[in-house]
């Protein structure tokens, strides 16, 4: 058998239950190496898993369809349907290179409607800003909701919580992080969006909102990078303002975009996701944080379970190029 194949599927493996049969596979892929086609497809061969929350999680992608993004949305897809993806998430710069001007916009056609056609992805979409959508009318982004199926942004920061099969929960804070970005304030097309934010209410509210959950499982989700190794970098701020509010509250991952390319860092016990590699990469290198970097365009697909939380980097090919295990008590 040659190395990355997984074994062929015997009667006993058979009749292991769905859980067990996708955590196998999952366990697989992170031990046997991570390259090739065989590989893809026995990591999503078992479909919806009965013991897991599935979903996907893209950034940085809105640009009418050009060659990256629309191989990206077709993997998306492939991937989607395997694993039986309840939802997916947008990690912000939605649309290029100036956002919406209302939610009458053809950019929701050219760049989301006409692009992310496989059925498996006419799911609940979970969206928040990034800055190319604060170059334009953010509100209307969240207006749009109104009109679509499947588009959700009920403010530019908004928590929700999800049911994990098996009866533990997760709590998904989705926040507004362009406005906490100084340099934004000065921008011509930006200045005044981000100046009508107040960030120091956001701060409270995300505070509180993890500071009252229960849930065992919390992330984040914002567009700009805490740490990166890519074109942005770190983001000054967000050290300062978010890191010690995700660490007094125990939050085990951050899921953001901004760079664009496709990155695991880890900064004490939290890990951080960048997967903002959409549509068109950029060139991204190594910092101390860093477990995993590539400039390839390219998403991410979770599956959390009750205890740990699997996390695989697929590219525009298809192809699994990271794995890694999230465990929700830090050992």
């Amino acid at each position: 058998m040659l190395q990355g194949d997984i074994p062929p599927y015997g009667m006993a493996f058979m009749n292991r239950t769905r859980r067990d049969f996708v955590r196998t596979l999952f366990a697989a892929t992170a031990c046997a190496g991570l390259s090739g086609p065989l590989l893809t497809r026995g990591l999503f061969a078992a479909g919806h898993s009965a013991g897991t929350l599935n979903f996907l999680i893209v950034g940085d992608w809105g640009r009418k369809g050009q060659k990256d993004q629309v191989e990206v949305a077709a993997q998306m897809g492939r991937a989607a349907t395997r694993i039986g993806a309840s939802f997916i998430i947008s990690v912000g710069d939605n649309f290029y290179d100036d956002g919406v001007t209302s939610a009458e916009d053809p950019q929701f056609k050219l760049s989301y409607e006409d692009i992310y056609t496989d059925p498996s992805l006419q799911v609940p979409w979970w969206a928040i800003l990034g800055n190319h959508d604060y170059r334009g009318n953010c509100q209307a982004q969240i207006d749009y909701a109104k009109k679509s199926k499947r588009w959700n942004m009920p403010a530019r920061y908004f928590g929700r919580d999800e049911k994990i099969p098996g009866g533990s929960m997760v709590d998904l804070v989705h926040i507004d992080t362009s406005p906490f970005v100084s340099k934004y304030a000065g921008d011509a097309k930006m200045g005044g969006e981000i100046k009508s934010q107040n960030t120091s209410a956001q701060l409270a509210w995300i505070d509180e909102r993890l500071s009252r959950s229960t849930a065992p499982w919390k992330i984040v989700i914002g567009h700009h990078p805490i740490y990166s190794g890519g074109e942005h970098g770190d983001t000054p701020e967000l050290i300062e303002q978010l890191l010690p509010i995700l660490r007094k509250n125990n939050v085990q991952a951050y899921f953001n975009g901004h760079d664009h390319d496709l990155q695991h860092l880890k900064a004490g016990d939290l890990n951080m996701f960048c997967s903002g590699a959409g549509s068109t990469v950029r060139a991204t290198g190594v910092i101390k944080e860093t477990q995993y970097a590539k400039s390839q365009p390219g998403f991410v697909a979770v599956a959390l379970g009750g205890d740990v939380m699997e996390v695989r980097m697929i590219d525009n090919l298809g192809q699994v190029l990271h794995a890694a295990s999230v465990p929700r008590v830090a050992v």
